[in-house]
């Protein structure tokens, strides 16, 4: 690794004399993550992303030298989350790639086209950055479902309990406006660094308990995943927020601050921003059908993909019927003989990789080929309904909202372990 490390040092030392010598700017290099180098025109760029997001939303920024840490620390952890993924195989194709980016363009009013000179418009940015970077986002959302998501059980017993104190509590359908603070701790935590940390925790607590904006503080010291976004959790159910949080919780008032909360991860302080109740006595139930091909030994990520592609080509292009497909090469035999139909379906149903895909689908709508623990899919929405909440719905409810929980606990531990067993060197200007 430490010829690894000189040889990457050497180089971005060679490329920024060659752009000092073109240009009279000379780029550096902020962090070493691993083999891996970040340089701060990266940096730069990423912090001037940042400043516009929360400027926008009217947060007030924190000292600049704080702010440029936070971000840098993001962007180490985004860099070895990419890492993983080189090393362990999980990437993206071309295809799902360039679908994303016709949905955001659409989400936006605009076709790709129009999208991609909206974003050539900024001087400081150009539509390559934005793929590559939305590129990047993939991948780590990828990597996520792989090593936390997909490991992620919940049982029939956590529904009974989850359900059961809903009912005694009343809180069925409050949803809440979280504000959040994490102060990390690295996994062996010596007595001293815990009442270093402790110590620094208590500060905070106290600036905000004086009125200081939680969001600025947020920014400037939180090391949760949420701290450039001014620890802004979004509405959260009942059963979403984290265990830690629910007891204190229970106890605030909109507006209020929690005491200093700790568990293994480190010192938590909340907000509760807001506060409503929700009325939902509708489910939506989605009809599909699919057509399923397994790898093996034989057949591989690649021969699958590509044949769920000429298939998907077959029926946008030459009028194949979906059904007959399904019938001849779905490898789902409790599907394929009903022409891929999977009948309908309550949120919650299918593994989240698969629900994911199938929510952003409209009517009638072909997905790209995608991938789950089962193998690769070719999925097609047939129809959509409203119905009554069921025990089976609400059931299906408290899963999501438990295994969301769950999500959000073992990320954070994992982000942790990560960071800790990483070597990374600042070289952040002093």
């Amino acid at each position: 690794m430490k010829i690894k490390l000189l040889l990457a040092t050497v180089l971005s030392l060679c490329l920024s004399v060659a752009v000092y010598a073109e240009t009279e700017v000379l780029d550096y290099i902020v962090a070493v993550v691993n083999d891996d180098v970040i340089v701060d025109s990266r940096l730069q760029r990423e912090i001037k992303l940042v400043e516009n997001k929360l400027l926008q939303k009217g947060v007030k920024l924190p000292p600049r030298g704080a702010f440029e840490r936070q971000v840098l620390d993001r962007m180490i952890l985004n860099l070895l989350q990419l890492q993983i993924a080189e090393r362990t195989g999980v990437t993206t194709d071309d295809n799902s790639l360039n679908e994303a980016l016709r949905k955001i363009a659409a989400q936006n009013g605009m076709d790709i086209q129009t999208f991609q000179q909206m974003i050539e418009e900024d001087d400081n940015y150009n539509f390559e950055q934005f793929r590559e970077e939305l590129k990047e986002d993939m991948i780590v959302g990828r990597l996520r479902q792989r090593q936390v998501t997909s490991r992620i059980n919940v049982t029939q017993n956590e529904i009974d309990n989850f359900l059961a104190n809903q009912v005694q509590q009343g809180n069925a359908q409050d949803e809440y406006l979280l504000y959040h603070i994490l102060l990390a701790l690295p996994e062996a935590v010596s007595p001293e660094e815990l009442e270093t940390n402790r110590a620094k925790a208590e500060d905070i607590l106290k600036q905000l308990q004086a009125g200081a904006d939680f969001q600025t503080i947020a920014v400037q010291y939180s090391n949760s995943q949420t701290a450039t976004d001014g620890g802004n959790l979004g509405w959260r159910k009942a059963g979403e927020i984290p265990s830690l949080f629910a007891p204190a919780l229970s106890e605030m008032k909109v507006g209020d601050i929690s005491q200093l909360l700790q568990d293994s991860n480190g010192f938590h302080i909340i907000k509760l921003a807001e506060k409503r109740g929700t009325e939902q006595f509708l489910v939506t139930q989605t009809r599909a059908r699919h057509i399923l091909i397994k790898t093996n030994e034989l057949v591989s990520d690649f021969d699958a993909q590509q044949k769920l592609e000429r298939l998907a080509d077959e029926l946008l292009n030459a009028g194949a019927d979906f059904a007959q497909l399904a019938r001849s090469y779905s490898e789902d035999t409790l599907s394929a003989s009903e022409g891929g139909n999977i009948g309908w379906k309550n949120p919650g149903d299918f593994p989240p990789e698969f629900e994911e895909v199938l929510n952003d689908l409209a009517i009638d709508e072909l997905s790209q080929p995608f991938k789950t623990r089962f193998g690769w899919h070719l999925l097609q929405v047939e129809e959509r309904r409203e119905r009554d909440n069921t025990e089976a719905a609400l059931r299906n409810k408290a899963t999501q909202q438990i295994r969301n929980r769950k999500v959000e606990e073992n990320l954070q531990m994992w982000l942790r372990q990560i960071r800790d067993e990483a070597y990374v060197e600042y070289r952040l200007p002093s």
